[in-house]
């Protein structure tokens, strides 16, 4: 299965960038390195929401209904003139349900990593999130997802496809990082760090839109 960073390698994953960037007056480039960064830290957050019968039920529900894909079939509409407020007030509440009081942190530390404040992040994240949503009820309908065992197959397929088992602890380390300003420091060389190696998490952020689909 290919990974929710894979499912970015393509025209589509371009105009989402593109149009998050236009939406909140940021450059692509950055706007590309936060979701880059942020969307396993979200896959991540959703796969321990699902891991309980009530998180899968309520995420499986809205898989099902508001967020079924059809927000991507329409992109250029959706960024065209602006993100409708109603877009955004979504993207807010995602982002709360999913994150909840790890919210700040995630997005101080994405900001940190990005060389942008965490506001500026935190609109992205609000941009980006329906469209992520919208993604996941575009596989749950291709992959004929109607049931809680299904939803977790799905969750975790999409972020093992791009995310080995040496990085799973940066997405942990964000969301189980407490208030102390540590989170900065434990995101620190783990992200973009070093030598950005190729296979981490760091070397996706160059090869997001290079390759297959």
């Amino acid at each position: 299965m290919s990974g929710i960073l894979d499912l970015l390698n393509s025209d589509l994953g371009k105009s989402i960038v593109s149009g998050v960037a236009g939406q909140t007056n940021q450059p692509q480039n950055k706007t590309h390195e936060v979701l880059t960064m942020a969307m396993p830290v979200l896959m991540a957050a959703m796969q321990r929401n699902a891991a309980s019968p009530k998180g899968a039920e309520g995420l499986l529900s809205a898989l099902n209904s508001k967020h079924d894909g059809s927000i991507l079939s329409n992109l250029s509409s959706l960024f065209e003139g602006g993100v409708d407020d109603k877009v955004m007030a979504d993207g807010s509440k995602i982002l709360g349900h999913v994150l909840g009081n790890k919210q700040s942190n995630v997005e101080k530390a994405i900001g940190a990593k990005s060389g942008m404040d965490a506001g500026s992040v935190a609109q992205i994240l609000k941009v980006a999130a329906p469209i992520l949503m919208g993604m996941l009820g575009n596989q749950a309908k291709q992959q004929n997802v109607n049931n809680p065992s299904g939803l977790e197959g799905l969750l975790g397929g999409l972020l093992k496809g791009n995310s080995p088992q040496n990085e799973q602890s940066f997405l942990e380390s964000i969301l189980d990082a407490n208030n102390d300003g540590s989170i900065i420091d434990d995101v620190a060389g783990m992200v973009l760090g070093g030598n950005k190696k190729k296979g981490g998490l760091g070397g996706l952020i160059g090869g997001l839109f290079g390759g297959k689909n």
